[in-house]
């Protein structure tokens, strides 16, 4: 039984796994404190986080029905993400694993997204391609094991990942923060066809498996800026779909050609934007015109939450990984190859 901690951004999430059962998912959120913002601000998150760590751990043993004594290991998001955000998380952890004398694993946050999965869909014994689109991410991995502390990235984004244009555009559109479901929702009133917007990195000879979303963000912008000086209305929810329809474009169809490529007949989606009501469409029609399977966890799942750090702590403790030193630093940066620091 892994008790996973997530403190990697605005999220303060706790978790309960064993083996690959879910037993508790305890959220805190501080988005609100934010949305005035316009962004996260990380002070803010680092003081909510200490706010509301002990609360959160609490609840999550109630959900549970354990106590803090039953628990088997420690496994907490050691990057990347904010530092103070993370440092919180990392030493709360390390509190816990010395009062209970329990092993500690510091884990990489992006394969806790892709790890969450097996909460949902159940173990998978075949290798597969993960399709990772969160906030400050967005990559295309070639996964051996979910849950395993093999990951090789075949391509990612050289500038704003799908989250932040997501969050761009909706402030440039005066939908608010966080711009992902604000997004979402007014897209369901629109026209996805209503404007072409650009396709970035698509062309013959761009990186098969790369993406850039800050051309199609300025795209946006010129588009609603030449509008408003022609005194023209605009149609939010017609933007709002035709964005959403250029980016989960460009993400299932990088991801189906990485899965034909590869060989691998499964196709997992992790992170935030995952949750995307269109994304997660495109994605399921494509796979199924490309004989893939499609992985896709609940939209609760996708989101910054403790259980994906359980779950991929649980997976490493199965597998007979080795413990992280209690010395271990919070990495902002962590590479998403290392799955365990």
């Amino acid at each position: 039984m892994v008790l996973g901690i997530e403190t990697s951004c605005d999220e303060t999430g706790i978790g309960i796994v064993r083996g690959s059962e879910l037993l508790a998912d305890a959220i805190a959120s501080s988005v609100a404190e934010h949305a005035r913002f316009g962004g996260v601000v990380p002070e803010v998150a680092s003081r909510a986080h200490l706010q509301a760590m002990i609360p959160t751990v609490h609840r999550a043993c109630a959900d549970a029905g354990v106590s803090l004594a039953d628990i088997d290991a420690i496994a907490v998001t050691a990057g990347p993400g904010l530092a103070g955000a993370l440092l919180v998380g990392v030493a709360a952890a390390k509190a816990y694993a010395l009062a209970l004398d329990k092993p500690l694993y510091g884990v990489n946050h992006l394969s806790a997204h892709v790890a969450v999965d097996l909460l949902e869909n159940g173990p998978l014994e075949e290798a597969c391609i993960a399709l990772l689109v969160s906030g400050g991410h967005s990559s295309i991995l070639q996964v051996p094991r979910v849950g395993g502390e093999e990951i090789v990235e075949l391509g990612a984004t050289l500038d704003d990942a799908a989250g932040e244009a997501f969050d761009k555009v909706a402030r440039l559109l005066g939908l608010g923060f966080p711009g992902g479901p604000l997004i979402d929702r007014a897209a369901r009133e629109g026209d996805p066809a209503a404007i072409t917007f650009p396709r970035g990195l698509t062309g013959a000879h761009d990186p098969a498996f790369a993406f850039s979303f800050s051309g199609l963000k300025t795209a946006v912008a010129r588009w609603v800026e030449a509008r408003q000086r022609q005194g023209e209305p605009v149609s939010v929810n017609d933007v709002a779909a035709s964005f959403q329809e250029a980016v989960v474009d460009v993400l299932t169809a990088k991801a189906v050609r990485a899965a034909r490529e590869q060989g691998v007949d499964y196709l997992l989606l992790g992170g935030g934007v995952a949750a995307n009501s269109r994304l997660r469409a495109l994605a399921a029609e494509r796979c199924e015109k490309a004989g893939l399977r499609l992985r896709v966890p609940r939209p609760g799942l996708c989101t910054d939450n403790g259980a994906m750090v359980a779950a991929l702590g649980a997976q490493l403790v199965m597998h007979g990984a080795s413990a992280s030193r209690l010395d271990i630093g919070a990495d902002s940066a962590l590479p998403i190859t290392d799955v365990l620091v």
